[in-house]
């Protein structure tokens, strides 16, 4: 078996039969797909149980314990060289996989990822989180992108790694945030060879509305500090912007009621940030959708990095103390 793909689930029955879906396109068929039902409420054994004569599919149901150890649960029953982690809510182009196996002819690799695009189904909405998720503008471009201000670190949503690293390695930490970094960073340290494959993509969902979506990158910017106080030479100066955008937001405002002129360069960025969207993306309205996405992925990063520090760096709780309600349910 050349690769098993390895799906952690949680309640999301109807986004893991697009992704089912999709695999049944490949046009390389040499892979496995291991589904690990982390406690859901609502399960998916009968999506998975319609597609068992149309893949080599194999369905596991667990109690409920996070996504890493999900995945980890998952590689534990599979079969293939590589693993290849998938997040429920992504959907596979039809050369995905030609597309990795052309990238391991040319060059060996380790460990690798690939970028995230909008499928043209997805609402305006997500094709706005999508924007202020892999813009240069907004991430800096590290999550795959052409530009970018740090080197590439793969990603669960769209991961590869050869079994023997994985295993080597102990797989996925406890982290129930920021776990994915967390191993990229030890696939790092480890010596292994990683790298980015441009043509491996996704069609990324993420959040459906902008209330979740800001809950999602609050929790990534407190798993920020969570990684740094495991790993300090991990913080980048990309990752301290979010972090400097949202003191600087919230000066100018402040600054806002006795000199209107400090509300310029937000009107400015905004209209950079609906301009390029615009472009991309060939839509006013998802330029507009964008500004609010951008605004609030920045911010609600900003504000859990600046939780996170001050929780952990200053009053010195441990990760499970201090966010218990975030992570731990």
């Amino acid at each position: 078996m050349r690769y098993s793909v390895i799906i952690p689930v949680y309640n999301r029955p109807d986004e893991v039969d697009e992704l089912l879906q999709s695999l049944t396109r490949q046009s390389f068929k040499d892979f496995e797909v291991i589904i690990a039902e982390d406690g859901s409420s609502v399960p998916c054994k009968d999506i998975a149980d319609r597609y068992q004569n149309m893949l080599d599919i194999h369905y596991y149901a667990k109690p409920n314990s996070g996504p890493g150890q999900t995945r980890n649960y998952g590689a534990e029953r599979s079969r293939g060289e590589y693993l290849i982690i998938l997040d429920s809510d992504c959907i596979l182009p039809e050369g995905y996989f030609a597309a990795v196996e052309e990238e391991l002819r040319k060059a060996p690799a380790d460990a690798f990822g690939g970028p995230d695009r909008a499928h043209a189904s997805f609402t305006d909405i997500q094709k706005a989180i999508n924007y202020s998720m892999t813009s240069f503008f907004t991430t800096g471009g590290i999550r795959g992108g052409k530009k970018k201000m740090d080197k590439f670190y793969p990603r669960s949503f769209n991961m590869g790694v050869r079994r023997e690293v994985y295993e080597t390695l102990g797989g996925f930490s406890r982290m129930r945030f920021g776990e994915d970094i967390d191993f990229s960073i030890r696939i790092f340290k480890g010596g292994y060879q990683c790298r980015l494959f441009p043509g491996a993509w996704v069609y990324h969902k993420r959040r459906t509305d902008l209330k979740k979506f800001f809950k999602q990158v609050h929790n990534s910017g407190i798993a920020r500090i969570n990684l740094y106080k495991k790993y300090p030479e991990s913080l980048k100066i990309v990752h301290l912007l979010p972090a400097v955008f949202t003191l600087g937001v919230a000066v100018l405002l402040a600054g806002a009621l006795f000199c209107p002129y400090s509300l310029l360069p937000i009107a400015l960025y905004a209209l950079l940030v609906c301009t390029d969207s615009a472009i991309r993306n060939k839509s006013l309205r998802i330029g507009i959708y964008s500004i609010a996405a951008s605004f609030i992925q920045l911010i609600g990063y900003g504000t859990g990095f600046w939780r996170a520090w001050w929780n952990r760096c200053i009053l010195g709780k441990d990760e499970f103390e201090a966010f218990k309600k975030n992570f731990y349910k």
